[in-house]
């Protein structure tokens, strides 16, 4: 059972007229198992970094589309076929989409884990080690080193002769997508869920023939890696089309725009694809209220899918305890359980049971995860006074204008009146004056540190901090919000209330300290809540080093959502999803 969501000192009293006071909300990448830090796979790694890295790189212009100046995915199918072909060996759901694919992938292998089956997860990327990218088994705990070495000491002649006969040009994700998927053979999984790295067409992941793929799964299309994927919408839309296979059902997420969706469905038509929409009007997702069970915070939830389209699907969830909090992610649950519908619909044994127990067991690492320093531990509640400090300090967290609005949405939900400190680092291929908009004109704003981090593990995509502190200079200044920024403000001016202070500090670690501090001052002292959004390797460490501690939360209880949310002070409020029927957001 997951159990990464922590868990709170003292017990609430329970009074179903207050919410709970929530510590504070990490959101950052995913691991589905428990976490047990091991040495690392050096060996691999290294061999891995002699290799072309894109993540540390960037894409190339067109990279991920099916042209000439895409991706050879020919020397791909030529390293499985020195391989064994692996991916031959199982069954597998494939997932693209520009939002919620990791999330998405999560949910449905713990579906088919409470089933009983041995699953094999492939996704990317991670927070503290690369063996967090993949998991075998019924547990859903990240490989061993001891297995990675000893598979990677197995196959690394036959990579070897690969990377020399391909003259260099295999990259690091395609020799550790081979390698995933031999893994995934050798310990004989009984379906594999596998997450497209960029777009879909030409990602080293598609080389699944139809014979092996049990669905296709598409989450969401936005403007992430546009000129890799062709520089549209539609060119978007068209790449991850590609993971579509003939006569193979398609799954699609959304919402997407009418004429994106088109895009998809015309490609499901030509390759005789049955296709169904979790945003099918037959298709219902409520939050009612939050929840404490069990110690894990949760949300409590109702799906119904009645859906009779090109395959008919059914089930209705009522209280679902869903330990993933946020519309956007009730969302990917519902796609996750349309997915498993239409398993079930192929002759797979899957329960309604297995369906809520997957869904409601289903925590990523820091997206749902409840931390504190010990100044604030106290009673769970949601209450105005909330302090949060939200670092975003990675160019794969909420970094589109979509994700930005999910994670304001949850916040929102989650902390109606919270005062409210950023830090963000950024990657120069992400729309910064959007992304600073939303959170302008969506939370109740105290500080902004813009800072830097390294992306992948190199500084070559980074965005200066002085180029993203004048994205949201423009951004306030659009928004007509008062801000004090670097140069201009002195010592007291500190401690003005109703003007966002804009920073600049290129250590993220100062950052969240200087950041945290604001929030004290301008509190009298009192001790904030953390929520770090998709932190990387050094997560752990900074959060240490700033007091953090897990709470230990002792009590089964709920509170009703609010049916309008409470006051702000921003003049650009639009308040939380707080029903979300038929849901038309997007996805983090």
């Amino acid at each position: 059972m997951m159990r990464f969501l922590p868990i709170l000192k003292e017990t609430p009293k329970r009074n179903h007229l207050k919410k709970p006071t929530i510590h504070s909300l990490t959101m950052t990448r995913l691991f589905f198992g428990k976490y047990t830090e091991e040495p690392e796979p050096k060996e691999f790694i290294d061999y891995l970094d002699s290799l072309k890295n894109y993540e540390k790189l960037g894409v190339p212009k067109d990279a991920g589309t099916d042209s000439d100046d895409g991706l050879d995915l020919g020397r791909m199918r030529r390293l499985m076929d020195r391989l064994g072909n692996p991916q031959s060996k199982f069954k597998a759901v494939h997932v693209a989409g520009t939002k919620g694919k990791g999330s998405t992938a999560a949910f449905l292998s713990n579906i088919l884990r409470a089933e009983g089956y041995s699953v094999g997860c492939y996704t990317s990327p991670h927070i503290m080690s690369i063996r967090e990218r993949i998991s075998l088994g019924q547990s859903g705990n990240p490989v061993s080193t001891k297995t990675l070495n000893k598979l990677f000491h197995m196959i690394q002649p036959k990579l070897d002769e690969a990377i020399q006969l391909e003259n260099g040009s295999l990259t690091h994700f395609e020799v550790l997508t081979a390698t995933a998927f031999t893994l995934m053979a050798e310990e004989k999984v009984d379906i594999a869920v596998i997450e497209a790295g960029l777009g879909g067409a030409r990602d080293a992941t598609n080389i699944l023939c139809s014979s092996e793929l049990a669905a296709s799964v598409i989450t969401t299309i936005g403007e992430e890696h546009l000129a890799a994927l062709g520089g549209s919408l539609e060119s978007i839309a068209v790449a991850k089309s590609g993971i579509i296979k003939n006569s193979r059902p398609v799954v699609l997420g959304g919402p997407f725009l009418p004429h994106l969706e088109r895009i998809l469905h015309d490609k499901a038509s030509v390759m005789c694809s049955p296709v169904v929409s979790a945003s099918d009007s037959g298709i219902r997702t409520t939050i009612k209220g939050l929840s404490i069970l069990d110690g894990r915070p949760c949300q409590l939830s109702d799906i119904i899918i009645q859906v009779e389209r090109d395959f008919p699907l059914f089930i209705e969830l009522l209280d679902v305890k869903l330990q993933m909090l946020g519309r956007h992610q009730l969302h990917n649950a519902s796609t996750a359980a349309c997915v498993a519908l239409s398993l079930r619909d192929q002759g797979w044994r899957i329960s309604d049971g297995s369906i809520r127990t997957g869904l409601e067991n289903t925590c990523l690492l820091g997206r749902s995860q409840f931390l504190s320093t010990k100044e604030a531990e106290g009673g769970i509640s949601l209450q105005s006074s909330t302090l949060l400090l939200i670092a975003i300090v990675n160019a794969l967290s909420a970094h589109t204008k979509d994700s930005a609005k999910a994670l304001v949405d949850t916040v929102q939900m989650v902390f109606p009146d919270a005062r409210v400190a950023l830090v963000v680092a950024m990657a120069s291929d992400k729309d910064h004056l959007a992304f600073a908009r939303e959170f302008l004109s969506g939370l109740q704003l105290e500080a902004v540190f813009l800072t830097e981090a390294d992306i992948a593990g190199a500084k070559s995509r980074t965005t200066s901090a002085l180029l993203l502190r004048d994205c949201w200079i423009q951004a306030s200044e659009e928004l007509s919000i008062d801000t004090i920024h670097d140069g201009m403000e002195k010592n007291k001016e500190l401690l003005e209330e109703n003007r966002i202070i804009l920073a600049t500090e290129k250590s993220p670690e100062v950052s969240m300290r200087a950041a945290n501090e604001i929030l004290r001052r301008r509190a009298g002292g009192a001790a904030p809540k953390f929520c770090l959004q998709r932190f990387l390797a050094r997560m752990g460490t900074w959060h240490k080093k700033m007091g953090h501690r897990n709470l230990n939360i002792q009590s089964s209880w709920w509170v009703p959502v609010p049916a309008t949310p409470t006051s702000s002070r921003l003049h650009n409020f639009r308040g939380p999803p707080w029903n979300t029927t038929n849901f038309k957001g997007g996805n983090v």
